[in-house]
């Protein structure tokens, strides 16, 4: 029986811990936040936690942004339908929504959170601060802990996380001891994160929720990303699932070039929507310009909307000509957004980055440095697009990690 440290009790690392105690191992589970296990996962998907995506690996491999190949034996070990049977298995009832995202039918992330604990049953967790690896012949040895005390260990998993939401535990220590040890990092970057925003219009309408949009990014005119569905306006700027996948394709180092345009009705074509427009001021046609947009926009986003417009706010309906009905449909369809950069790391949702994917066997997860030790989840330098494929990309490493461990 060996001995098996794993360092982090997220998502990947009690997936990783409960793989390894089926294989017979003796396992523990050291996690510094002494709230409890899975911490991040309960605050994901709003807490509702999407969990996975309802589609096979190689659509997972399609919506990873970084290193997508060094994930095929991983998600071929473990792919959704194999995640989605596990906590059906362990419990929990799940249902698919749109874009085939998939939740826990109660809508509770603790629910997964406890299944996690359910499948890591019978692993010692230990609450207390990993400082560094112990290392002897090239091969792990133990884990000495903040206090000075070190565990023995024959192998050890190392998953805690990336830098996102510091508070749930992930802190970017993993990045330190791997580091320590010889590793390459590449450097941790926020991804799938809120978006600031040029100017006062987004604080203007700080709340609003956008629902069946479509928000598209351009790089000097050129479509990096389009994307259909919900966003929120915030004090600072956008947020949101397209707000966060959007973000994924924008770079601060370019970021002047970008923008951000949202068909606010993307089911209508311009000559629809123009027809649209021109039958709503007909139905306001003694109102004022300021009065007559409450069947096409949310109230908090007229304001903004006239001032766009470039319009007398008091001119009657009836008065309104052909171009400035057609001005307002382009700026329904194209409503410009100009970003200014990303919400800082610790509000990401993921990080990009981390520990370099040629230092790791992709079939086993284990170090090509130093034997017995291997990685899971977001510590890993792999990141995908929202929609469940990050969690799966945990659970499939974990799960390989654990299972492989200390297996020559």
């Amino acid at each position: 029986m060996a001995q098996i440290i794993v360092i982090g009790g997220g998502a990947a690392g009690m997936m990783a811990a409960g793989a390894a105690a089926r294989e017979g191992h003796s396992v523990t589970v050291v996690e510094h936040n002494r709230k409890g296990t899975c911490r991040k996962v309960l605050i994901t998907g709003k807490g509702r936690c999407n969990l996975t995506n309802d589609c096979d690996a190689a659509t997972v491999m399609k919506n990873t942004r970084k290193n997508p190949k060094f994930l095929y034996s991983a998600l071929a070990a473990f792919p959704p339908s194999a995640t989605m049977q596990r906590f059906e298995e362990l419990g929990v009832r799940l249902k698919t929504e749109r874009g085939r995202r998939v939740f826990p039918v109660s809508d509770k992330a603790a629910d997964i959170a406890d299944a996690l604990s359910r499948w890591a049953k019978g692993c010692r967790i230990l609450f207390g601060q990993a400082e560094s690896i112990c290392t002897e012949a090239g091969s792990v040895c133990g884990v000495q802990l903040a206090t000075g005390q070190t565990l023995a260990a024959d192998g050890i998993i190392l998953a805690t996380g990336g830098l996102s939401y510091p508070v749930t535990g992930s802190t970017g220590d993993g990045y330190r001891m791997a580091a320590a040890l010889g590793h390459e990092i590449i450097a941790p970057r926020a991804s799938l994160v809120p978006l600031v925003i040029e100017g006062s219009d987004c604080r203007k309408m700080a709340g609003l929720s956008l629902r069946n949009v479509k928000l598209t990014v351009t790089l000097k005119d050129k479509k990096l990303f389009s994307q259909q569905g919900e966003m929120l306006f915030t004090h600072f700027g956008v947020s949101g699932p397209l707000a966060l996948s959007a973000s994924a394709f924008v770079e601060d180092e370019q970021v002047d070039s970008y923008r951000l345009f949202i068909d606010l009705k993307p089911a209508l074509d311009s000559q629809v929507l123009y027809a649209r427009i021109t039958r709503d001021l007909e139905k306001y046609a003694n109102r004022q310009a300021q009065n007559c947009l409450e069947d096409l926009l949310p109230a908090s986003m007229i304001p903004v909307m006239l001032e766009r417009w470039k319009i007398d706010p008091e001119k009657r309906a009836n008065q309104i000509t052909r171009e400035e009905k057609l001005r307002l449909a382009g700026l329904c369809k194209q409503f410009e957004l100009r970003p200014l950069g990303k919400d800082i790391v610790e509000h990401a949702i993921i990080t990009t980055g981390g520990i370099s994917t040629r230092q790791v066997d992709p079939r086993t997860m284990q170090s090509k440095l130093i034997q017995n030790l291997a990685f899971a989840g977001e510590i890993l330098d792999v990141d995908a697009y929202t929609g469940g494929y990050n969690l799966q990309i945990a659970f499939s490493t974990g799960q390989l990690a654990g299972a492989k461990i200390c297996k020559g």
